[in-house]
């Protein structure tokens, strides 16, 4: 087994302003002190990779956050791997495109979508590449509810990418990198996000497991 993280790490600042203070607390228990580094987070909740839970749009809650949401359907999830070799601004993907990539994906629980090929998502003009409506119900109707990937909405031809998936129950991960590593078809995924109360969007660590690698 060999394992993939598709976690892009927190980034040291956000608006100018730095993401995390260190404090050293010099503290003295019994015959030997030490020094306890307390760190502050400030951030957010779009920090590098994130999780998306239906809730995050207000029109789309179905009452589930970080803390209620399942575990099971973020633990070690059967995921499909889609690759596609899509460049910058080559604009919409079709349900077509995804039906003819998609590997036998009966019973799979999440679908992983690496649309860019090795290019990450932020090495392309931004929302240039982004699924389309018909693509968007084709995820749903296969039955996902889960779903990874590289490439979601337009700027310029909006497709209501977000609102379709929460309202069926898909929850998304944003922002993943090393999607192009995933040599299976089928993997199993984990997803998990610290417990925060009322949070429907934070950020998440991402793991895929490969088997036989």
């Amino acid at each position: 087994m060999r394992l993939i993280d598709l976690t892009l790490p927190a980034p040291e600042q956000q608006a100018g302003k730095p993401t995390c203070r260190l404090d050293e607390w010099h503290l003295k228990a019994g015959p030997l002190p030490y020094t306890a580094m307390i760190y502050h987070y400030r951030h957010d909740s779009m920090a590098g990779t994130y999780i998306d839970f239906p809730g995050h749009i207000k029109e789309t809650d179905d009452g589930l956050d970080a803390v209620t949401y399942p575990l099971a359907k973020l633990y070690r999830v059967s995921a499909a791997v889609i690759h596609l070799n899509r460049r910058s601004g080559s604009g919409r993907i079709e349900a077509r495109e995804l039906s003819a990539a998609c590997p036998p994906s009966k019973g799979a629980g999440a679908l992983i979508l690496n649309a860019l090929g090795r290019r990450r998502f932020d090495e392309i003009v931004e929302r240039s590449v982004y699924l389309g409506k018909d693509a968007v119900e084709w995820i749903i109707d296969a039955g996902f509810h889960l779903l990874v990937s590289d490439v979601f909405e337009s700027n310029t031809d909006p497709q209501q990418v977000f609102n379709r998936l929460f309202a069926r129950r898909v929850a998304t991960v944003c922002c993943p990198i090393n999607l192009h590593l995933i040599n299976k078809p089928v993997v199993k995924l984990t997803a998990l996000p610290l417990r925060f109360a009322q949070a429907t969007q934070l950020p998440c660590r991402v793991v895929v497991e490969v088997a036989g690698s």
